[in-house]
């Protein structure tokens, strides 16, 4: 029997097992009691076994999937981490909290992409075009989730990446009552306590070393296990935002020998990074777990993304065809990712909807869950509980924005709008324009720029509308 053909039969027992243990959607109260947010850093939207993947391994992740709802049309708001993790926590467009790549940490304050030239907020990289000067935090005055749900007394908890700015900008800063691992980093130090690498002999000033190897993803998960433990009798919102799967690639060395043994034919054959792929998933079976020892399963709405598309170019650790490239590009591959909702007594069992959701769609979704009015709050994204309860939203089109110089050779910067199946990519150098059908073409192979100029016209109208509404600085020509 093929790798493949397991894979599916395990899949269709995970669903049959799933649905006769949720509740059906008049059985439990509408409104959660408590909400956990699961970030992955990096995670690629064919590094799930729900999503397609024979080698990587993650039944805990696989069984919330059939346990709630998958999007196949799960989006980042952008292809690099900063505005997306930004997204996330306002409900906002990066392009107008003006955070639109990623942050630098203090100890790279001397490669920041600081102001340097005449036209101010703008950047001039001695190439074509001055592109404009990333915000460099999120500002204290923009409303986190933590300071949306605490109106409805939520203890919060941070535990992981927080890459939102360094002192005075963390996560206890911006509304979170508790911070395990938030700092100003990309990336940890390492991935084996003290957590520590020859320039950053501090390791993560928020995570005490407490075990020499421990892995940073138990850590995270044992930090994660006590903050439920300890708050089972309130309302909570956990925020797990897993420094795993970002470089540096560190495997988690009890499981290295299983994936060193395992083949794989579409691509996905680095058994350190599978390690990490499985780490996070142990930490939900974990979660999970915990959830039901305390009989709260019924009472928790869980939520899992990625805050980018995987790295995937040459030498990177995984690979996401059908999509074309990967972190950073415009492709689907750079913004394309896992997104699954469970949310007892609104979500049906084994689920999958093709509706185009985004991270900008989290908060106010959380707001309509638990009842607050975000009428008078200035937002970007879409309440997605229709969807949830098996229904849709109105017809709308997705953006995303990055004004920088990242890969050059053409690849950036871009902005994208997403309309329906039609894609348009604009690059701003050189200037030109893409256009590609999803449906018909996942893989962007085809440009059809030439055969459909009206679409292209329409499309572009309808960015620059989008852009200018929400004060999205734009790249300017030399």
């Amino acid at each position: 029997m093929t790798s493949s053909r397991i894979h599916t039969i395990l899949h269709a027992i995970l669903a049959i097992l799933a649905i006769a243990s949720i509740p059906s959607v008049d059985a439990a109260s509408a409104e959660p009691k408590n909400i956990i947010v699961v970030l992955v850093d990096d995670l690629g939207w064919m590094d799930l076994g729900c999503q397609g993947s024979d080698f990587y391994q993650t039944p805990n992740i696989d069984q919330l999937a059939v346990s709630g709802i998958r999007f196949t049309n799960g989006y980042a708001a952008c292809a690099v981490c900063s505005p997306t993790r930004a997204a996330l926590m306002t409900g906002k467009d990066p392009a107008r909290l003006g955070i639109t790549d990623w942050i630098r940490a203090e100890f790279q304050l001397s490669n920041r992409q600081g102001a340097n030239c005449g036209v101010e907020g703008y950047h001039d990289a001695n190439l074509k075009v001055l592109t404009p000067v990333n915000n460099s935090h999120l500002p204290h005055n923009e409303v986190t989730i933590a300071e949306l749900l605490k109106q409805k007394g939520f203890v919060s908890c941070f535990i992981g990446k927080w890459h939102l700015g360094g002192e005075g900008y963390l996560p206890t800063d911006q509304g979170f009552d508790l911070n395990f691992g938030g700092w100003d980093y990309g990336q940890p130090p390492s991935y084996y306590d003290p957590f520590t690498n020859r320039r950053l002999q501090h390791g993560i000033p928020t995570l005490k070393p407490r075990e020499t190897g421990e892995y940073l993803t138990d850590r995270e998960a044992d930090e994660a296990v006590s903050f439920i433990k300890a708050h089972k009798d309130r309302r909570f919102l956990l925020y797990l935002s897993h420094y795993a799967v970002h470089t540096p690639i560190q495997p988690k060395l009890t499981l290295l020998e299983k994936y060193q043994s395992l083949k794989d034919e579409m691509g996905q054959d680095n058994a350190a990074y599978a390690t990490m792929v499985q780490s996070v998933d142990d930490s939900l079976g974990r979660i999970m777990a915990t959830l039901n020892e305390l009989e709260l399963s019924d009472d928790t709405m869980i939520v899992f993304t990625s805050d980018n598309g995987g790295l995937d170019r040459n030498g990177s650790p995984t690979e996401n065809a059908p999509l074309k490239s990967g972190k950073g590009f415009a492709p689907e591959g750079g913004i394309r990712v896992p997104w699954i909702i469970r949310w007892p007594g609104v979500t049906e069992a084994g689920v999958t909807s093709d509706e185009p959701v985004t991270s900008v769609d989290l908060f106010p979704t959380l707001a309509a869950a638990v009842g607050i009015d975000t009428t008078d709050m200035t937002l970007d994204g879409a309440d997605l509980t229709p969807v949830l309860k098996g229904g849709s939203l109105r017809k709308r089109s997705l953006y995303w924005h990055f004004p920088h110089y990242r890969h050059r050779a053409g690849n950036d910067p871009y902005s994208i709008i997403r309309k329906g199946d039609f894609k348009l990519v604009r690059f701003y150098d050189p200037q030109k324009v893409e256009l590609y059908h999803l449906d018909s073409d996942l893989a962007e192979e085809f440009d059809i720029t030439d055969k459909k100029p009206a679409k292209v016209r329409l499309l572009t109208r309808e960015l620059d509308k989008h852009l200018n509404k929400i004060g999205a600085k734009l790249p300017i020509l030399k």
